[in-house]
């Protein structure tokens, strides 16, 4: 497949998975798939508190340009989630209200976009969520082609048309179709040793011993001391900071100002 296309297609994640991502969450559903699946950190959501979980309907556009952004929305259904991406990096506010409004009118979820957002309080006010590189009233035109579900890079991770995306204040992060039963079982898993991990820390229960940290404290060398009765923390070995000038010291409190200008 060459040139720039509009696929049509029914690839999707089973939709009981997919309701379970949206209860479990982006940091639970990343920890669940090996730590993977994150879209960088640099997409935020455009107001707090949203939380959504869907198909993946994947846009690859120019850079100042949102024409396949409007030819994406008619290969949107209920419960998608529009993601969209850009051949080289931009900040334009490629998305606003209008687009919302079509969209919301289609049933999809929210927006991801590796570029900018704008018209954030009518967004908000309206209820469509939005996660975006940045919130930018900078136009755009309507003029460069493009395609529409083909994999893109967003972010810095792969997302192809019919993955599972889930999204809230945590950040985004995807989950190949293929894979989403497996994740959103071992999501609950991991949901169920949080529950018991929760009580135990709601009863007083230090992590230090719940994770049984302390031996590892031990072979790391970290060693507990108490202070002496004038109050000062006993000597250890004293951090050394790198500057412009070489090594440097760094000073102890209960010394510094006192005339002392370092190690002779």
């Amino acid at each position: 497949m060459t040139g720039h296309v509009i696929v049509r297609t029914d690839a999707a994640p089973p939709a009981d998975a997919v309701a379970q991502f949206a209860r479990q969450g982006v940091s639970t559903v990343h920890e669940a798939q090996g730590r993977t699946g994150l879209l960088g950190h640099l997409l935020r959501p455009i107001y707090p508190g949203a939380r959504i979980a869907g198909r993946a309907v994947t846009v690859s556009a120019q850079p100042g340009d949102n024409l396949m952004i409007h030819a994406a929305v008619e290969q949107t259904r209920p419960g998608d989630v529009l993601v969209v991406g850009f051949t080289s990096p931009s900040t334009d506010g490629a998305f606003g209200e209008l687009l919302a409004t079509s969209l919301r009118a289609r049933g999809v979820l929210g927006l991801v976009i590796d570029a900018g957002c704008r018209d954030v309080a009518a967004l908000t006010e309206l209820g469509f969520p939005v996660w975006s590189r940045a919130v930018s009233a900078q136009g755009t035109v309507k003029a460069s082609p493009g395609s529409v579900n083909v994999p893109i890079v967003l972010g810095g991770a792969y997302v192809r048309p019919g993955d599972a995306i889930v999204a809230d204040d945590d950040g985004v992060v995807v989950v190949p179709r293929e894979r989403a039963r497996e994740v959103a079982a071992a999501g609950a898993e991991r949901e169920a040793k949080e529950e018991e991990k929760r009580r135990q820390l709601a009863d007083g229960v230090l992590g230090l011993d719940m994770y049984q940290l302390r031996p590892l404290l031990d072979r790391l060398g970290v060693r507990y001391v108490d202070a002496t009765d004038q109050g000062a923390v006993p000597t250890t070995t004293v951090p050394t900071t790198t500057t412009a000038a070489g090594p440097t010291t760094a000073a102890d409190p209960a010394t510094a100002g006192a005339g002392s200008t370092g190690p002779a």
